[in-house]
């Protein structure tokens, strides 16, 4: 069996992918062809190379606030759990999750929203600068769309969330907010998405920011 090295693995599938991206008729902007890749890889669904959609400048605008050690602040604790602790480290930086926090169940009891919704706004009071990657819950990223309307200015919003209930249009909302308020944002227009690839956006953008300063994976 060949290829039994996890970077042998990661690099031949890389190559495919680039071979079945060119196949495809498929030509992503330079700036965008780690992400892109990285989800795919993540994935195994071409798709993505067609409905990631960013705002100007998101990526080096995300690796910038990445090199200045910003925080990363996940909707789910499998998205936590998928981002690479050593880039992180490398680059200074932490991640956080809310969502099983008792004092988020409590207000969102008290509220009547969603524990999603209730984690952002606990996550925004302690991290307003952070890096927001949504991966599964359209009404976490509604809620950042709102506070970005009332001045949140975060490094970077990753709205990615699955599903068929409010994530198409939760999308469209986010681009829309984020567009209008210069907020640089990374999400993937349609049904699809997932923790997963909100792992795997983060992560193309960690590993693209330490190879900046020359450390490595």
């Amino acid at each position: 069996m060949k290829h039994i090295l996890p970077e042998d693995i990661e690099q031949t599938s890389m190559s495919i992918i680039a071979q079945e991206l060119g196949e495809r008729g498929i030509v992503l902007p330079k700036e965008h062809d780690a992400v892109v890749k990285r989800v795919i890889h993540t994935t195994a669904d071409f798709d993505f190379a067609r409905n990631l959609s960013f705002t100007p400048n998101a990526v080096d605008l995300a690796k910038a606030a990445l090199l200045r050690g910003a925080a990363i602040v996940t909707d789910t604790n499998m998205a936590r759990a998928g981002i690479s602790k050593p880039a992180l480290t490398k680059l200074g930086g932490q991640i956080r999750c809310f969502m099983a926090d008792e004092d988020v169940a409590r207000a969102a009891r008290e509220k009547g929203t969603t524990r999603a919704m209730a984690a952002m706004e606990k996550a925004v009071r302690q991290y307003p600068n952070a890096v927001f990657a949504i991966g599964n819950a359209p009404t976490a990223l509604l809620r950042i769309a709102e506070l970005i309307e009332e001045g949140l200015q975060p490094a970077l919003v990753i709205g990615v969330p699955v599903g068929f209930v409010n994530v198409v249009e939760s999308k469209k909302v986010a681009l829309m907010v984020c567009q209008a308020n210069g907020i640089p944002a990374i999400l993937a227009m349609g049904r699809k998405g997932g923790s997963g690839v909100a792992a795997a956006v983060c992560n193309a953008l960690l590993y693209q920011a330490a190879e900046e300063i020359g450390l490595v994976n």
